[in-house]
């Protein structure tokens, strides 16, 4: 049997900022990242994607994610929604809660970039949700 997804998104781009990493009293983390994306079609304009990652997989982003990193992602699409403070109005925008992670450049937190290290990369995070 092979298995069907219905709302599975994937993409390769660029980090936008530092994560942001938010831990739970219960003991769950979180942790936030933005993705330009490249057009396929002729633009200077990259897609921007907001993510979210869970577990394991936000802890692999908090220690080898830097801006400017390169990094595949699949996920599901879902919508934050909530009602804006000033005008009282619904507002939602679209979010990919990441499910796997694959580091293409990365540095470890606190190092530079560099190709003759000898600290190994983990290559593929996957989160327990």
């Amino acid at each position: 049997m092979t298995q069907q997804f219905m709302n599975r998104i994937e993409l390769v781009g660029r980090i936008g900022q530092d994560p942001a990493t938010h831990y739970f009293e219960s003991g769950a983390m979180k942790t936030t990242l933005t993705l330009a994306v490249k057009p396929p079609y002729k633009s200077d304009s990259p897609m921007w994607w907001d993510l979210e990652l869970w577990g394991n997989t936000a802890q692999v982003a908090t220690d080898w994610v830097r801006k400017g990193s390169t990094i595949g992602v699949a996920g599901e699409l879902k919508f934050d929604v909530w009602v804006d403070k000033n005008s009282g109005l619904p507002r939602s925008k679209p979010v990919i809660r990441v499910s796997e992670l694959e580091l293409i450049s990365s540095s470890k937190r606190g190092e530079e970039s560099n190709t003759s290290s000898n600290i190994p990369e983990p290559s593929i995070a996957n989160a327990n949700f």
